[in-house]
């Protein structure tokens, strides 16, 4: 293909539109423009999330660019602290906008390589060009959820976040008390008694150490209730609730091995808003696919992908375990059995990613389609 006709094709539409590609920081943005690649970006400084000034900035930047006032727009930007906000303005001022998976974008594999916000925001722009003319594969775009769809997250990533800050109170504790060498028997509470803890003396804890701990068993129960409140309204949200959303909380729960915690994850990360076209979306989405290297005879693999989301991940494969454990008779466990059940513990562990990847596939089917994974056993809900 020659330079001219290069140039034509990335000209043609492209010069009839203005790219615009943000590069987002906390207190100011840097913005990007251009009509087509042969042109030097102009990149523009303004404060974070000044719309009205994002305004002027796009309408001089078409007179610059020499375009007309209506000429459409194309934006994009990368995903991050920022969220989803902004492309829902941008959507609403009817400016076609991409949030872009920053791992997916390329970048220069020197050692040392410059790196800037304008350098950024000049490689985005060019990039959005490429994208639009053709070059599907030049980055990852990311699927935007709705507001409702985003809120619905919020009450389980709250718990979780909330049983890890639990467990490092607890971690806490132990710690404080096994700097005194003390540690104790399994089962007993932390909250029992520290009047009654003696150091390697026989001398009652120091008054200070006594008073810390008090504190943060304090904060352990405030922790636990606030725990068992979020349940609570997570299950009667599942019992009462109405929706396309609960309605597949309540079908995954018809199988045996998923509970509340897993279905409700499963579906408001995962099933409940995306879109899949086959298995293996399904898989990369969660980032369970594999990744192999090959380069002349060195061929070997990676291990998984682990691109995809980092929730659904985690909980993917203790359902796994669980699957084992309550399906015993289903043909995904016999596989597993037949495979993986007889090798070491690496094995097993690389067994049970792979178990973790076709539950989640056999789940999909479930939901989408009604089939329910060969030998699986239901209950009643």
């Amino acid at each position: 293909m020659t330079r001219a006709t290069r140039s034509h094709q990335y000209s043609g539409e492209a010069r009839r539109v203005l790219y615009v590609a943000f590069e987002l920081g906390v207190s100011e943005w840097k913005v990007g423009f251009t009509p087509d690649l042969g042109t030097k970006p102009r990149v523009r400084v303004m404060p974070a999330r000044d719309l009205r000034r994002l305004t002027r900035e796009i309408a001089e930047a078409k007179k610059w660019c020499g375009l007309p006032a209506g000429a459409p727009v194309r934006s994009c930007y990368e995903a991050g602290r920022d969220g989803f906000w902004l492309h829902r303005y941008l959507t609403a001022e009817t400016i076609d906008n991409l949030v872009v998976d920053s791992a997916s974008i390329e970048v220069n594999r020197r050692l040392r390589r410059a790196k800037s916000d304008r350098l950024d925001a000049r490689k985005l722009v060019a990039m959005l060009v490429r994208y639009h003319a053709g070059e599907q594969k030049v980055w990852s775009v990311v699927r935007v959820p709705t507001v409702e769809e985003e809120d619905r997250r919020q009450l389980h990533r709250e718990l979780r976040t909330l049983k890890q800050e639990r467990t490092r109170v607890t971690n806490r504790m132990k710690g404080l008390l096994a700097n005194q060498g003390i540690r104790l028997p399994k089962g007993q509470d932390l909250g029992d008694g520290f009047e009654e803890v003696r150091v390697w003396d026989g001398s009652p804890l120091p008054a200070g150490l006594r008073a810390r701990l008090q504190r943060e068993w304090a904060h352990a129960q405030f922790l636990h209730g606030k725990i068992l409140e979020l349940e609570r309204e997570r299950q009667r949200a599942i019992e009462h609730g109405r929706g396309a959303a609960v309605e597949k909380v309540r079908q995954l729960l018809r199988l045996k091995a998923i509970g509340p915690s897993g279905a409700w994850v499963y579906v408001n990360e995962f099933f409940g808003w995306r879109r899949f076209r086959n298995r293996k979306e399904v898989g990369a989405a969660a980032g369970l696919t594999p990744t192999p290297y090959q380069s002349g005879d060195d061929s070997r693999e990676q291990g998984i992908s682990k691109a995809g989301s980092r929730h659904i991940r985690a909980v993917a494969i203790e359902m796994a375990w669980c699957w084992l454990r309550y399906q015993p008779g289903s043909r995904l466990s016999r596989w597993y059995q037949e495979r993986f059940a007889r090798g070491g513990a690496r094995a097993r562990k690389v067994g049970i990613v792979a178990l973790a990847r076709k539950l989640l596939v056999e789940l999909w089917r479930f939901l989408e389609h009604g089939v329910i994974p060969d030998g699986a056993e239901l209950k009643a809900y």
